[in-house]
Parts: structure tokens; sequence; C-alpha cells
């Protein structure tokens, strides 16, 4: 039987792990609290995230040595940002045929680094180790046993295919390809996208303003793969087009409710507040997407407009009047 270790237990890692477990793969989840870990232990539930989902048959540990003992497939579900030291901390007991699974959708800070890049340069693994899973990924609806679909991207077809086959479930669809780049450019770039829209619902505009974000959002998500490398093909598919979508009109998308409440008028701390205190990847993405899509000459006006909200102290009104006060051209 494949073993997995699940390096997380926020929403996304717990519900992956769900998914795990009714596949028929061996799942232990790593909390960084102990008493999260207890909890799941005890009560098979994780109240902290989704407190409604029973976990039965997961086991879950706070030694991350414990975790990943035997693991074949070590998913990576903390967010990006902290990525790079906690696997400076789990590289040594890591084995050494792992395949290294990231759910972590997001730029590095600083470095401008992709997550599998972060991944091989902290543990010398090669590329065709590293695998990541993106798409219309919403936790809860996921963890509810809803139908959805998703990507896992490696290099090697083999390796994608075991992953497939390890969360391969009647509910969750997984597909392969082999575009890591594409892969996570969609699944961090569309949470700057989400962002707008959160704005935009936020100040109370309506379907062809959010229509037209996601649009013109896909048109810069795009510009950016191309540059990189990414086939467009991929970003047309579940990991592009299908996370796009997903997150940019749920209200269980973070980043979309972290916008509302910008748009509606309310502070950073104010929608940090409403996201629970979760990570809302796209506030920090927003930085390095935007000096990311600088260095490659790549021109992301949505993505400049959120950043400068976020961290500039654009008002939301001005980044809508300089949007719309843009030089006329051809789609």
């Amino acid at each position: 039987m494949t073993r997995a270790a699940v390096m997380g237990a926020g929403s996304w890692g717990t519900a992956f792990a769900k998914v795990l477990n009714d596949a028929g793969t061996d799942v232990t989840m790593w909390a960084r609290r102990p008493e999260v870990a207890k909890t799941l232990n005890t009560e098979h539930r994780n109240p902290a995230y989704l407190p409604d989902v029973e976990l039965p048959g997961i086991a879950a540990t706070d030694d991350h040595r414990v975790a990943l003992d035997g693991a074949d497939i070590v998913v990576l579900a903390v967010p990006s940002q902290s990525l790079r030291a906690n696997l400076a901390d789990w590289r040594e007991v890591i084995g050494a045929d792992a395949t290294l699974l990231s759910l972590a959708k997001g730029i590095e800070t600083g470095t401008l680094l992709r997550m599998s890049q972060v991944i091989a340069e902290v543990t010398g693994a090669g590329t065709d180790r590293i695998a990541v899973l993106s798409g219309p990924n919403l936790a809860r609806e996921i963890a509810a046993g809803q139908p959805a679909a998703s990507v896992v991207a490696c290099t090697d077809t083999a390796r994608a295919e075991v992953v497939q086959h390890a969360c391969g479930t009647g509910y969750f669809r997984p597909y392969t390809n082999i575009d890591v780049v594409g892969c996570e450019l969609g699944g961090a770039c569309k949470n700057v996208i989400a962002l707008a829209c959160g704005i935009a619902s936020g100040m109370g505009l309506g379907d062809n303003t959010i229509a037209s974000l996601i649009t013109r959002g896909l048109a810069e998500i795009m510009r950016l793969g191309v540059a990189l490398g990414a086939n467009p093909v991929t970003l047309a598919g579940l990991a592009g087009v299908g996370d796009l979508v997903a997150t940019c009109t749920s209200p269980l998308s973070r980043n979309r409710s972290f916008g509302h409440v910008l748009g509606a008028g309310g502070s950073m701390d104010a929608a940090q507040e409403a996201t629970h205190g979760q990570v809302a990847e796209g506030v920090k993405s927003c930085t390095s997407i935007r000096a990311l899509a600088e260095r490659h000459e790549v021109e992301m006006p949505l993505t400049t407009a959120v950043h400068r909200v976020c961290h500039e102290g654009l008002s939301v009104a001005e980044a809508v009047g300089q949007l719309l006060g843009r030089r006329m051209k051809p789609e």
C-alpha cells in the first residue's frame, strides 16, 4: 500500500488527507501544534479548519520524523512563504526516492521562485521527484465529497501516475500533466485575480465586472506563463481557467473573501480577521508575481493594482480609475 505523509493540517491539507485516505492510501498527517494532532487522533476531526468533516482512519502527529518515516509520497501542505523553512527541518528524514507533492500555490518572496524550485533547492531532489497538484480545489467542497477534478503535474509521467492513483476517488478525479511551470503559475496567479474580484464584489459591482476581471486576469497569467515556458493549453485547463473561476467566484475562497472586505472599505487588518487568520496567499504573492513579471518584461496591470492596494496604500477607487484610464488597445 502507498504511504503518504501530509505535512500541514490546514484546510486543504486536511481535505487532501481525506481524499488520499478515501482512495485507499495509508495517511499520516503532521500538525505543527500538538493539540491539533491530539484532536485529530482522538476525535477524528480538525475543528480549527473543517469542524464538520469526519476523518476516520487518518493518524496524526506533531513529530515530523514519525510522519515522514517510510512515506512514499510527501505532501507539502504548508503556506508558500513558510515552505523553505519547514523543508529545511524535514529534508534529512525524507526518503531518498519519495515523491514530493506540493499543494502550495505561491511565488516565494525575495527569490521569486516557484514552489517546485524551492523544493529542489532545499532538498536537492531532482525535478523528476517533484510534483504539484493544482485545480479548482476548494477544500470544504472536496472534504464534503462533492465532485471535483484536478491536475498532478510532474516531469516524470510515471511518478505523476502513482500520485494520480493514490488520490483518485469516486468524487476526486486527478489528471496528469508534464507542465509543472504552467500548473504552478496558474495556481499562484489566480489568487491575485481572486483578490481583485473580491474587491469588485465588495464595491457592489456586478457579474460583468467579475467576468471582465477573470478574462483579463487570464490574459495576464498566460502572458507570464508563456514568458516562463508554460504551455498555454495548461492554462486553458483545470490548473488555469478551472482554478481561476472557482477562486474568483466562490465565497469559500479566502482570497476573494479578503478582497471583498477591502472593496467594502475595510482595512487589511479587518480583511485578515474576516478570513479567521487563514492565509490569503495572494496578499503576499501579488508582490512577488509583479516582480517576476517585471523581470520578464510582462505587463500585468491587475496584479500591479492589487499589489498597490495591499501594500502601497492605493484606494480601491483609485485602482479602478487607473485601470479604466489605461490607453485603448486591441484585445
